[in-house]
């Protein structure tokens, strides 16, 4: 654990230094030490800042800690920050990604149980409800729409209410791939415009496909995608092992921060 700890400060000091970020003099705590202690927390914490901070007070890591509200006002006016981390992240996880092979996958991160649906404060509407098919039952919150390679490592993420479908997200990605990439999913990924449009800037997109599909593949073709489909089922169980029974959160714009975090810590967790 302390191997990795320093590993994550040295991260995000090394890209704040690259980016030639610009902190106040008179900060009490380094905006590294900040992002290093939200990211422990996600990793070790499951996404309790208070137990982080005072972890990494108490044995010596940071012993100029901020008060509980100080670090959450500096946390949300550094959380482009996270981002620009997940980014430099992903452009390393391509590097590595040899035959170019992507998978796109979605998960449900609820904001509450079911039953409290009507007293949920963060989210209001129906927008927020949302299925999961291989579960058969209804979920309240977001979906982390996630575009991995071939190993699980998260290239490209985004947040979108639970009622959207893959099918509708599949236009809100940026697939800021390779040339000659090749991506696949499941089935609810079938949207032939989207194919049409990313063939032609050299990126083919060949998700599993329906029975009643007018593009059939081989049935070879079919083998290979649900082996190569099984890597974004383990990189969902390992966000699903970071993630605690609910997140606590008193704004939409912080429940969105932390889950962020949580996909920030999966691609982290490939370093080791």
């Amino acid at each position: 654990m302390d191997t990795q700890i320093v590993l994550i400060f040295c991260l995000c000091d090394d890209l704040l230094k690259a980016l030639h970020h610009v902190e106040d003099k008179q900060s009490r705590m380094k905006d590294a030490e900040v992002m290093t202690a939200a990211i422990v927390a996600m990793l070790y914490f499951r996404g309790n800042f208070r137990l982080s901070c005072q972890f990494l007070c108490e044995y010596g890591y940071m012993p100029r800690m901020l008060s509980r509200s100080r670090f959450n006002r500096r946390l949300h006016r550094i959380a482009d920050l996270f981002l620009s981390l997940f980014r430099s992240l992903g452009k390393h996880w391509q590097q590595l990604n040899e035959h170019s092979t992507y998978v796109l996958d979605s998960y449900p991160i609820a904001v509450c149980d079911n039953i409290r649906i009507p007293h949920c404060k963060i989210y209001q509407g129906e927008a927020w409800r949302g299925y999961i098919a291989s579960k058969k039952r209804f979920f309240y919150g977001v979906r982390v729409h996630i575009l991995v390679t071939e190993n699980g490592q998260p290239v490209e993420f985004f947040l979108a209410p639970g009622a959207m479908s893959d099918t509708a997200a599949l236009r809100q990605y940026d697939f800021d791939v390779p040339a000659a990439a090749w991506l696949t999913g499941d089935k609810a990924y079938n949207d032939y415009l989207v194919e049409d449009v990313l063939r032609e800037a050299g990126v083919e997109l060949l998700p599993m496909r329906k029975t009643n599909s007018h593009r059939p593949l081989p049935p070879f073709f079919t083998y290979l995608q649900a082996s190569v489909r099984k890597v974004v089922e383990t990189t969902g169980s390992l966000l699903e092992r970071l993630l605690p029974k609910s997140i606590h959160a008193v704004t939409a714009r912080g429940f969105e921060l932390k889950v962020a975090l949580f996909v920030l810590a999966v691609s982290i967790n490939f370093l080791w």
